[in-house]
């Protein structure tokens, strides 16, 4: 019996310390760090770029005082489900620079490993040896996009949907 308790008690710490080397040579999940939503239904918003001083509404119309604005439609991929879907009209700008992207934007971004332009949510922002980097994610699919993007690869940022 002793015996048996014994190898219990090996095999728990054998498994601490296995563990414990693999989370210090782990390849990162950026995806979940320092995300405080991870877990939760909540969805981490797009930074807010249109103060209310710039919405005018009338009767007749509605103006948006945004500069270098561009119109947009989008395709029936799923991908962003619910919040994006055929049909969906959206207003985006360029960004000039990095600090223009926010975790939580809907960005548009071309990638090495799709053909066309992709929209999906920014899920992280981080820094490796090359600079800045990106990681996104379709609302609706189970996991982010394959590799990092970069800012040069981001043409647009979602700042108003129109459906």
């Amino acid at each position: 019996m002793f015996g048996k308790v014994l190898m219990l008690i090996g095999i728990f710490v054998l498994g601490f310390f296995a563990s414990t080397i693999y989370a210090s040579i782990a390849p990162e999940n950026p995806v979940n760090i320092e995300n405080p939503l991870v877990g939760s239904k909540d969805r981490i918003s797009p930074f807010d770029r249109i103060s209310e001083d710039k919405i005018h509404v009338y009767k007749d119309r509605i103006v948006l005082d945004i500069q270098n604005a561009q119109w947009s439609y989008f395709a029936a991929t799923r991908s962003m489900d619910p919040v994006l879907d055929a049909g969906t009209n959206a207003i985006q700008l360029v960004p000039q620079t990095e600090e223009d992207i926010h975790v939580g934007d809907i960005v548009s971004y071309e990638s090495e490993y799709s053909d066309g332009i992709i929209i999906h949510r920014v899920v992280y922002k981080g820094e490796d040896e090359q600079g800045t980097f990106f990681v996104l994610k379709g609302d609706n699919n189970p996991a982010s996009d394959p590799g990092r993007v970069r800012f040069d690869q981001i043409q647009r940022v979602v700042v108003a949907l129109i459906y």
